[in-house]
């Protein structure tokens, strides 16, 4: 029997070996075959399956929307067309840039706060000049700060 033990994968992809174990719970990575004498053995395209996840990872999909990517992919036949990668990756696009404005507005008004020379929370939210908006931030509003 050939394949990759557990240590091996997890090297090969460079990951932890227990990342394996709960990739499999969560039905991420199959299961492996079994050697003789018990140890787990992985088929050579587990690396590829292993770096596929981190990327998409590190692309900001959660492992629940991973694993339907994955599961997708296994069962291409009969899918809709808006349930692949395409369409995925271009919802993920549309988050990720939303939280990059929410991101920029967020870097203005700490800039601002620097500029302003607010060295104390307490006494910066007293002042009329302070450029951080405390009030519409503990009302809530999440569009308080765009206006």
């Amino acid at each position: 029997m050939s394949g990759l033990r557990s240590s091996e994968l997890a090297t090969a992809a460079g990951v932890n070996p227990q990342t394996l174990r709960y990739y499999e719970r969560r039905g991420l990575l199959a299961e492996p075959d079994r050697s003789l004498g018990g140890h787990r053995m992985y088929p050579a395209e587990a690396v590829t399956v292993l770096r596929v996840i981190k990327a998409a990872q590190r692309l900001g999909f959660t492992l629940d929307e991973v694993a339907d990517l994955l599961d997708t992919g296994r069962h291409r036949h009969g899918t809709k067309p808006d349930a692949g990668l395409r369409a995925r990756a271009q919802a993920k696009l549309t988050e990720v840039q939303a939280k990059i404005d929410d991101l920029q507005v967020i870097a203005a008004t700490l800039r601002a706060a620097v500029d302003a020379g607010c060295d104390d929370l307490v006494t910066c939210a007293g002042q009329p000049c302070c450029p951080i908006p405390f009030a519409t931030i503990a009302v809530g509003d999440p569009d308080a700060d765009r206006h």
